[in-house]
C-alpha cells in the first residue's frame, strides 16, 4: 500500500509541474511577437556593417602581433642552426598574408 500511494504522490507532483510548465510556457510565448522579415534582415545587415571596420581593424592588429610572434621564432631558430627555418619562415608569412587577404576580401565581399 505504501508503494503504491508513494508512486501516485510521484505522478501527481509530476503531472502539477508538467501542468505549470506549459502554463509558463503559454505566457511566455504571448509576450512574444514576430518583425517583419524584411525590416530584420535589413537590421541585421546594418548591424553587421556598423561591426565590420573595427572586426578588420582587429584582425590586421592580430596579423602584426602574429607576424612579430613568427619574426621571433624564426630569428630564434636561424641564430640556434636548425634546418627548417625556411619552413617556419614560410608558414609564419603564409598564415599573416592570410589573414591580410581574408580581412579584405570579407570587406570587398561586404561592400564596406
Amino acid at each position: 500500500m505504501k508503494v503504491q500511494k508513494s508512486k501516485i504522490r510521484i505522478s501527481a507532483v509530476s503531472f502539477v509541474r508538467h501542468v505549470l510548465a506549459t502554463i509558463m510556457l503559454i505566457l511566455i510565448s504571448l509576450s512574444l511577437y514576430a518583425q517583419d522579415g524584411n525590416a530584420g534582415i535589413t537590421q541585421a545587415t546594418t548591424q553587421v556593417k556598423s561591426y565590420f571596420s573595427t572586426g578588420t581593424s582587429l584582425m590586421y592588429a592580430i596579423g602584426a602581433i602574429m607576424g612579430l610572434v613568427g619574426a621571433i621564432k624564426v630569428f630564434k631558430k636561424w641564430n640556434d642552426g636548425e634546418h627548417d627555418t625556411g619552413k617556419v619562415a614560410s608558414s609564419w608569412f603564409g598564415s599573416c598574408i592570410f589573414l591580410v587577404v581574408v580581412a579584405t576580401v570579407l570587406k570587398s565581399f561586404f561592400g564596406v
